[in-house]
């Protein structure tokens, strides 16, 4: 019976959260006169003035607005001076403050997200007055003791704020620390390393709870445009470990071909070689088929060949595809999964790779208008 209770007690107040499409700030503002004081709504690419009110004679104020469908993020606002909070449901918020000190040493209820953020963004704002002391006339012995007093700091600063994403990186907290800036630079950055696995714990909670939400789908677009830079910046330095270790310029290859006779590509050393790698049932294949044959029928009788490398998933697509191919066309048993991805470095099909007389790869991913030039240089 006990258990059935607090089931509905649980009930009724998700019932009670739901039915109100609204949320209320209140609150007393000390020490501002008659002043106006706004709320404001800070969207992913614009801050919105949805209401104002003049403080009464007591300091007090009042708003109410409509609940955002997603949690979202907020500010009191009076003169220059703002107060950040979030939303994440039906919350009432209370504020008192005191207008000499209103963006930091305000006392909030209500929210315990409001209130991490602003420890967030007090110990940002002090870090920032730090930075402002920053000034030309001072000399290098000097400069160089702040700079390392708010490295300190910034360090501190990005300890907590790690402490509090991990804690829920669904929270509207994790996100606000995600893009809090110092002289509008980001303090996390999905393109730093350290910071980049809570940059995706936020994205990834954000796109697994909301979907559909714009801040959901800015933030993860940002992770997974590093993550791809970072891909290409790992692959590219490890091709050039790859050539800079390899005696004969490249990694030789060892397949079979479509009549399931071996080929070597250093059987083919001595030519210009248009190393391929890609797979007929590429979206683009017939087209792209066609852009080599063209480069093969105007180059072959000047010493051209074309080692091909099929990561076709389909044996049988494969054989039927390349059966009136006029080149060198191989395919591992292990389709997509071959040794040689790694050993090239293949992060997408298709991948060219030009290798000159003597061995040497002179060219990698070159676009065909510019191919046809690079193969006749090297003939």
């Amino acid at each position: 019976m006990k258990k059935y209770l607090i089931i509905a007690i649980t009930l009724v107040g998700l019932i009670a959260c739901n039915s109100s499409d609204n949320f209320r700030i209140k609150g007393k503002i000390l020490n501002a006169g008659k002043e106006t004081v706004y709320l404001d709504h800070i969207g992913l690419l614009k801050t919105t003035t949805l209401d104002s009110a003049r403080l009464k004679e007591n300091g007090e104020f009042k708003f109410k607005a409509p609940r955002p469908e997603y949690p979202d993020f907020y500010r009191l606002r009076l003169g220059l001076k703002t107060i950040d909070f979030a939303i994440d449901s039906c919350e009432e918020i209370s504020i008192e403050v005191d207008a000499k000190v209103f963006s930091t040493d305000y006392k909030l209820e209500g929210s315990q997200s409001s209130n991490d953020i602003q420890k967030l963004r007090k110990s940002v704002s002090n870090i920032q007055r730090k930075v402002n002391t920053l000034t030309p006339e001072m000399n290098a012995t000097e400069r160089n003791a702040k700079i390392v007093e708010i490295e300190a700091d910034i360090e501190a600063h990005k300890e907590m704020a790690r402490k509090l994403i991990l804690q829920n990186p669904r929270s509207t907290t994790a996100y606000f620390a995600i893009y809090q800036k110092i002289n509008n630079a980001y303090i996390f950055s999905p393109y730093i390393k350290a910071d980049k696995p809570f940059c995706a714990a936020v994205a990834t909670s954000y796109n697994t709870f909301m979907p559909e939400y714009d801040r959901s789908k800015n933030l993860y677009g940002l992770v997974m445009d590093a993550i791809r830079a970072e891909r290409k910046e790992r692959a590219n330095q490890e091709w050039e470990k790859i050539i800079d270790n390899a005696s004969a310029g490249y990694i030789d290859i060892e397949l079979s071909d479509k009549n399931g006779q071996t080929r070597k590509l250093s059987e083919l050393e001595g030519k210009v070689i248009l190393i391929d790698f890609s797979a007929y049932e590429m979206e683009n294949s017939v087209q792209y088929t066609f852009q080599l044959r063209e480069l093969y029928n105007k180059y072959h009788n000047r010493g051209l060949e074309i080692y091909q490398v099929s990561l076709d998933k389909s044996k049988l697509l494969w054989q039927e595809s390349a059966a009136n191919i006029p080149w060198i066309c191989v395919r591992d048993e292990q389709g997509a999964n071959t040794k040689y991805i790694a050993s090239y470095n293949i992060q997408s099909i298709p991948t060219l790779f030009l290798m000159n007389r003597k061995g040497v790869i002179v060219g990698r991913d070159i676009e065909f208008k510019s191919l046809d030039a690079a193969i006749a240089k090297n003939l």
